[in-house]
């Protein structure tokens, strides 16, 4: 009785596990970016591949439990090796698993061995404990001088305003707009801990490492507001630093924003 209960319960974990699979009321946040596409369906077919593989196995044990643990009084057989069943499942499994590398690194390389287009927005992001900081150039385009000596309360990124390409530059905090169909260049640093960008519903995670500019870039396409979060524990108000971005739907409303920020600058 105890191997049919067992298998009824095996049943049930592949029923369920079909159901949230399928239904998807647990899964990731909607999509708004041009490659984040790529890496749903990358993560998908991993996950069908593993999934059928769970079913058969668990279906496979559900059955031989409820069939041959009934009374106990089986005889077992056994046999020292089957070389012929033991070289279909190693090469099959490592042609699945070798299909499902490639598939991973093409996708990896189109995110980060692929340059940004000419026309992407650059973005400096700055990490800190605990909070986000936006840099954009201004109308000319280049980004002025900074200088981590002149860090301060009211200069979080040491931006020195006595350079001339500076004096037209945008800092914010925890506030960040892209424009939609125009691809973004962010240049990542951190001030004092590793950080990690985080833009879940642009499927972006980049850490953020002291010392160095780490840059990626993406494209938008899904105006709206969403959140930007840090996914590396990085101090005890970890759970305070986020921030928000919102893709503009049009040029004249990005516009708008930087010139906003200027004029409070």
């Amino acid at each position: 009785m105890s191997g049919v209960v067992l298998a009824a319960l095996l049943l049930i974990l592949i029923v369920a596990s079909l159901y949230l699979f399928v239904a998807k009321p647990y899964w990731f946040p909607v999509l708004a970016s041009v490659h984040g596409g790529s890496i749903d369906s990358l993560f998908s077919t991993v996950l069908v591949v593993s999934g059928i593989v769970f079913i058969i196995v668990q279906g496979m044990l559900g059955f031989f439990v409820a069939r041959y643990g009934q009374s106990g009084n089986e005889r077992a057989s056994y046999w020292h090796d089957n070389p012929k069943a033991e070289a279909i499942l190693l090469i099959s499994t490592a042609v699945i698993l070798t299909i499902l590398v490639f598939m991973g690194q093409r996708v990896w390389a189109s995110i980060y061995f692929v340059d940004a287009p000419a026309d992407a927005l650059v973005i400096q992001v700055t990490g800190e404990q605990f909070s986000w900081n936006f840099h954009y150039p201004g109308p000319d385009g280049a980004f002025g001088r900074t200088d981590p000596k002149m860090i301060t309360s009211a200069n979080n990124i040491g931006l020195d305003r006595s350079d001339p390409p500076a004096k037209d530059d945008i800092v914010t905090v925890g506030e960040m707009h892209v424009l939609a169909g125009r691809p973004v260049k962010v240049r990542i640093r951190s001030k004092d801990v590793i950080h990690s960008f985080f833009l879940p519903n642009l499927r972006v995670k980049q850490d953020a490492v002291p010392g160095m500019a780490i840059e990626v870039w993406f494209t938008p396409n899904r105006p709206g507001a969403y959140e930007i979060a840090c996914a590396e524990l990085c101090g005890l108000a970890h759970y305070r630093m986020r921030g928000f971005l919102t893709i503009d739907d049009s040029q004249e409303n990005f516009n708008k924003w930087l010139q906003q920020k200027a004029a409070e600058q």
